[in-house]
């Protein structure tokens, strides 16, 4: 992560990059001198400062992930023939097997390359992944075995401005902190670095038109059916033509200022980090009265960033409820979390530790629009298939049917969390006091499937307790929900 005093430097060199689109003349694009006389840099220029901004250093290997789209196509264009670094190159090219013309899309990818003398690590997904959530996980552990495979420190993805836009806006419309904010990273901490992300998608289209460049054209992303296509294609054109003309671009700096927000917080806890959290073996101790001496948001801050250790991230309600056992229980008292991670008071500290082997949580995200998919979970060390859709599931599994209508998407599928109520027909009721009622096992409530919506709200105790008013009428679309063992 950029550290405070670099900050500065690397928002003003990326501010002058986003905001520097190619000119053009009639429709087409100036000229490199052109450019120059007009006192802009090139794209290829801009985009050579991107590489350095991101680190990479001359000689270095990268990896492209290559579609076949356009973008990505630009992308290998401008390392191979623009670089100017010397770069070793390999491409990454995964066959999602989603629709009929992937694998002529997989033939034209390796003639490209072969054209250009790159190296391909390709692949064809088995099975087809269902649903983009699953395509995204597939694509990204292929890039990861590819990296390794080409001996690749960098992966190089071909987002742009424009995927930092509708990033950034579809996440404010789900709800989203200052982190979600910050959008898509310029570099992430695996080696995944972006450097078309200060560039718009129409310079890029300009770009590859001027240099005679083909690519593919995915049909799946004129569909309508994604939510990420309809913000692309409807919502955010809109909001241009009645709200803000410049929503996108204001978007995008809202991206880099909540960048720039969270790398001054993590310049800023470091400190109080090491006075108050320390490392005993697999445990991490809390001093917690030192703790209760910060502000309420720099002490969840802490917290929060101490129970990423163990794969834990709490929602807004969870934290509060955490804070209040470090701040008030007395010594000798636990508070279980998800994915079998126990914090225990001990005099002055408290110690969060894993009580086993049990491995973490895996959440699910059910997205709004894919109406039929499946996925896996684990919670509380136990692996789960889920499955949903329109089609009423096979018997012998955990199944529910909701109303489509009566809830809000996305959905999400966990472990219980401290302060989780579900809505019964008998009134509102903890899920800690339901699994007294109902005698679950003390072991078994970590292992139990909690399904929640966008708001956080309890839908569905799997095998325990279902919400009121989510079962389908007759004449609503329903939405089946199946869970097995994996």
């Amino acid at each position: 992560m950029t550290s405070l005093a670099a900050a500065p430097r690397a928002f003003e060199a990326r501010r002058s990059s986003v905001g520097a689109a190619s000119l053009a003349v009639r429709g087409k694009p100036l000229a490199a001198d052109e450019t120059r006389m007009q006192g802009r840099p090139s794209l290829e220029e801009r985009f050579r400062e991107e590489l350095e901004a991101l680190g990479i250093a001359p000689g270095a290997r990268v990896l492209v992930a290559l579609s076949g789209g356009s973008d990505s196509v630009v992308l290998l264009h401008l390392l191979r023939f623009h670089a100017g670094m010397d770069l070793v190159l390999h491409a990454a090219h995964l066959d999602h097997a989603m629709r009929p013309s992937s694998q002529a899309d997989a033939r034209w990818v390796e003639g490209l390359c072969r054209a250009w003398g790159v190296p391909l690590v390709r692949e064809r997904a088995e099975p087809a992944p269902r649903g983009e959530e699953a395509a995204r996980r597939v694509r990204y552990d292929f890039l990861r075995r590819a990296a390794r495979l080409a001996g690749a420190a960098h992966v190089a993805t071909a987002h742009h401005a424009d995927d930092q836009a509708e990033t950034v806006l579809f996440r404010l419309l789900r709800g989203t902190g200052t982190a979600g904010a910050a959008g898509i990273p310029p570099r992430s901490e695996s080696g995944v670095v972006r450097p078309l992300l200060p560039f718009w998608r129409a310079e890029l289209r300009r770009y590859a038109r001027s240099r005679g460049l083909r690519w593919r054209e995915d049909p799946t992303n004129r569909a309508l059916g994604p939510a990420r296509n309809r913000i692309r294609h409807h919502l955010l054109p809109l909001i241009e033509r009645t709200v803000a003309p410049g929503a996108r671009r204001s978007l995008v700096r809202l991206a880099e200022t909540a960048r720039e927000d969270e790398a001054a917080w993590s310049a800023l806890l470091g400190p109080a980090e090491r006075r108050l959290v320390r490392r005993e073996g697999g445990a991490l101790l809390l001093a917690r009265d030192a703790l209760g001496g910060y502000d309420w948001a720099v002490a969840s801050r802490i917290l929060r960033n101490s129970l990423r250790h163990f794969g834990i991230v709490l929602d807004r309600t969870g934290t509060r409820l955490a804070l209040q056992f470090i701040s008030r229980a007395s010594s000798g008292r636990e508070m279980h979390l998800p994915g079998g991670v126990r914090m225990a008071a001990e005099f002055g500290t408290v110690r969060i530790e894993r009580t086993g082997e049990t491995p973490p949580d895996e959440p699910l995200a059910i997205p709004a629009d894919e109406p039929e998919g499946e996925g896996r979970a684990r919670i509380g060390g136990r692996a789960l298939r889920v499955a949903w859709g329109s089609a009423e599931p096979a018997r012998g599994t955990v199944r529910l049917a909701l109303a489509r209508d009566a809830v809000r998407f996305p959905l999400a599928l966990r472990g219980w969390w401290p302060g989780d109520r579900i809505r019964t027909p008998g009134g509102t009721r903890k899920l800690k006091k339901l699994f007294g009622e109902r005698r679950v096992p003390r072991a078994e409530r970590a292992r139990t499937p909690v399904l929640v919506d966008a708001d956080g709200t309890v839908l569905w105790v799997a095998g325990v307790e279902v919400a009121r008013a989510i079962a389908p009428h007759p004449g609503q679309t329903a939405l089946y929900l199946s869970i097995s063992d994996a």
